[in-house]
């Protein structure tokens, strides 16, 4: 078999329902499976195991995060390609069998990603270089909300590179991410520490690790809603973006450089608090403020 699809799900079911229909296009002249491992969701996700039945479909009780989820998934795969699949994508027309065909061409290629787009046609980012701790500090904090063209930014998100050109990165969007099965044989599965967040930074800082390449090939193009799952539950959200955040750096750049991350996270969020707990002092939108404070507040807690 080329490829197995693995899908983690959780409560997005019109989304995943797009996302089954548009996978026969994307696979032309592949043989492949597709695995979906549902995490206790309650929209009725569970009745479109009826709806396609070549889909092999694993029933989670509790919700066992998207790490482990995608785990199970992968124990049950054949393929000689694992392609992860966030459930909110819509896989345009060869897209992974452009993916598969290029890392055929390529041996040395562990892992491929595609050229993600928002729904309205607009480019997603999806390319990264590894971060450093000073991009930690810039990335989805308050700091780059107030200065979004830092250099640390531009780094990190291969702005030297054209959207359009194939090219070597340090890791991709695991949106939608295809692994040669032989690094996951050699480097193991995602790392269970990480709920959900970071977990394909570090499959890909492990993969390169050990000498494989990691190419981003945009002539494969997938739709990705982004964040469909997550935005259900915002403060848990931020909760596993920055606790995976520090505990990245704590694998791969030891204790002091992850405390130096957390601290720095800790003074912005502290800032931020500050700041949300004037405006609503002034009585600017309470009910929002209230609940920014109390997201931050989880954050500085559990981080």
């Amino acid at each position: 078999m080329d490829i197995s699809i693995c899908i983690v799900n959780w409560n997005v079911k019109t989304l995943l329902r797009q996302c089954l229909e548009s996978i026969p296009a994307g696979v032309r002249g592949l043989t492949y499976e597709v695995i979906v491992v549902d995490n206790a969701s309650t929209d009725g996700s569970a009745a479109l195991a009826h709806e396609f039945p070549h889909v092999r479909w694993v029933q989670n009780r509790e919700n066992v995060g998207f790490t482990r989820a995608n785990n199970q998934a992968l124990a049950l795969s054949r393929g000689r390609y694992i392609c992860f699949l966030n459930p909110d994508t819509v896989v345009h027309p060869d897209a992974l069998t452009t993916l598969v065909r290029y890392m055929d061409a390529h041996p040395d290629v562990g892992i491929t990603g595609p050229q993600l787009r928002y729904p309205d046609g607009t480019l997603q980012p999806s390319r990264y270089r590894f971060p450093s701790p000073l991009t930690a500090l810039m990335e989805s904090t308050p700091l780059a909300w107030v200065w979004p063209t830092n250099p640390w930014n531009r780094r990190y998100h291969c702005k030297d590179c054209p959207p359009d050109r194939v090219h070597d990165v340090d890791w991709l969007n695991g949106a939608c991410l295809v692994v040669r099965r032989e690094v996951i044989e050699q480097v193991g599965a995602f790392d269970e520490q990480f709920f959900m967040y970071s977990e394909e930074l570090d499959l890909c800082r492990r993969a390169k690790d050990a000498g494989w390449r990691v190419v981003y090939v945009p002539q494969a193009q997938v739709l990705h809603y982004e964040g469909k799952s997550s935005e259900q539950v915002v403060t848990a959200r931020h909760v596993h973006f920055n606790r995976s955040k520090v505990l990245y750096f704590r694998k791969h750049h030891g204790p002091w450089i992850a405390a130096l991350v957390r601290w720095g996270l800790s003074v912005q969020y502290l800032g931020q608090m500050g700041v949300e707990g004037l405006k609503w002092l002034l009585g600017h939108k309470r009910a929002l403020r209230a609940a920014r404070i109390r997201a931050y507040w989880a954050v500085l807690r559990q981080m």
